[in-house]
């Protein structure tokens, strides 16, 4: 892949973005770009960001995952429970992750068996998967973890870096690397692109979907444990809303809601975007609710100017060639 020539692309819009909301919080605070300001800013969303990775691939591949999140909170309070009934922590741990694995293997065979749209399927998951969380821990607050349970999420180790930072970066270039240099990422494009012309030229649709939403019910299982290690605590209603922000980290990267367009470099320009943007109303002391609301307004925009963009240059398109 030419990075150089996509910096020329909706990537270079991306990063002119970035810096300037970057100057723009630079001037709130004094302490913005301070390296313990910037730790920060990745610790407090890391969990999203590791599971935006996923979702990426997943939106390329013309599917989408609504249930990220709730699998997020169901793997935090199975763990929990599993931590009750005193299993064993690293028993409970391969458990939950087994969890999240079956939840993305159910939402795959409805997806590509039964043939129901990932959008239907995901939503029904969302729920399900979050009233499973609420029934296994009620409205109890779980803490007492074991502390190298903990440590896992609020320790750091290597320099400033936390196990989730480290994890972010390890699931990144892997899956930079899975996406644009092997075959299977070239069928994640394909099927993305056509279905039904992928099918036709012998690629196993089904097997490319299955494995890419058991690799999110993991990874987003994955991400809940961490989210418990660094709160140190559960309760039914962890991760609740966390796939607005995911889904607007994806699209805003410039990905292509119908499929086929995207790449992770955009995706991690638009990580960087959304975080710097919550961490500059942070410091402007914007509430929470008003930082959701702006970014609403950026997942509608990270759809609708790639949208209004394609149709000028088709209208452009038409007009050169009927003069």
């Amino acid at each position: 892949m030419n990075w150089a020539k996509k910096l020329w692309g909706w990537e270079g819009f991306l990063l002119a973005v970035l810096l300037i909301i970057m100057v723009v919080n630079s001037s709130l605070s004094e302490h913005f770009l301070t390296v313990g300001n910037q730790v920060n800013l990745f610790q407090l969303s890391v969990e999203k960001i590791i599971v935006a990775v996923i979702m990426t691939l997943i939106i390329i591949n013309g599917e989408i995952d609504l249930s990220v999140a709730s699998m997020m909170g169901l793997a935090a309070c199975a763990f929990a429970w599993l931590f009750q009934l005193g299993v064993p922590s690293p028993l409970a741990i391969v458990t939950v992750l087994a969890i999240g694995a079956l939840g993305g293997l159910v939402n795959a065979i409805f997806i590509t068996r039964v043939g129901l749209p990932s959008l239907v399927v995901t939503l029904a998951t969302l729920i399900g998967f979050r009233g499973i969380a609420r029934i296994l821990v009620e409205d109890r607050g779980v803490t007492g973890f074991p502390d190298w349970f903990n440590a896992l999420g609020q320790q750091a180790l290597v320099g400033p870096f936390t196990l989730s930072l480290l994890l972010f970066v390890v699931i990144f270039i892997g899956f930079a690397v899975l996406l644009h240099a092997s075959g299977f990422g070239r069928k994640v494009f394909v099927v993305g692109n056509n279905a039904a012309m992928a099918a036709y030229s012998g690629v196993d649709v089904a097997s490319v979907k299955t494995r890419l939403f058991v690799a999110s019910g993991v990874i987003s299982a994955l991400a809940g444990l961490l989210y418990t290690a660094r709160v140190g605590a559960v309760r039914g209603d962890v991760a609740n809303g966390f796939e607005l922000d995911i889904i607007t980290m994806v699209l805003l990267g410039g990905i292509s809601i119908f499929g086929g367009v995207g790449t992770l470099l955009g995706a991690l320009l638009s990580i960087l975007i959304v975080l710097n943007l919550r961490n500059g109303m942070a410091l402007a002391d914007i509430t929470g609710h008003v930082q959701t609301g702006v970014i609403g307004l950026l997942l509608i925009l990270s759809v609708g100017i790639p949208n209004l963009k394609s149709t000028l240059g088709r209208g452009f398109a038409r007009q050169t060639v009927r003069e």
